[in-house]
């Protein structure tokens, strides 16, 4: 039998609190889009709202899931911290958006994405 485990965050659930996303900066224009890995993707969109998903298998449960819906918080250098005030995560990129042959990459958490074009 094969276990599955989600895990939701679901930060976004009162208006009040959808509210709070800071717009991308203009220097942080080429974050915006839907990005994606075999077991990860994100979104992140021009007026602030982060939506993220990974599937990691193999754990000692079998498969967990994590999904995130929150506001832009703000940006720290290339990684960007999203949530509310209190509950807050900071993506950690260490390769920002670049074109690689015409396609647009990045590396969020250890993972390549790619962008839809």
């Amino acid at each position: 039998m094969r276990k599955q485990i989600s895990v939701v965050v679901l930060v976004a659930a009162l208006p009040m609190l959808t509210a709070c996303g800071q717009p991308v900066p203009e220097d942080k224009a080429a974050y915006v889009g839907e990005w994606h890995a075999p077991a990860m993707d994100v979104e992140l969109t021009k007026d602030g709202m982060v939506r993220y998903k990974r599937v990691r298998h193999g754990t000692a449960i079998g498969e967990a899931s994590t999904t995130i819906k929150a506001p832009l918080r703000r940006f720290e250098g290339d990684n960007f911290v999203v949530g509310v005030p209190f509950i807050s995560t900071t993506f950690e990129v260490s390769t920002p958006p670049h074109q690689d042959a015409g396609t647009w990459k990045m590396v969020v958490d250890g993972v390549e994405l790619t962008r839809d074009p």
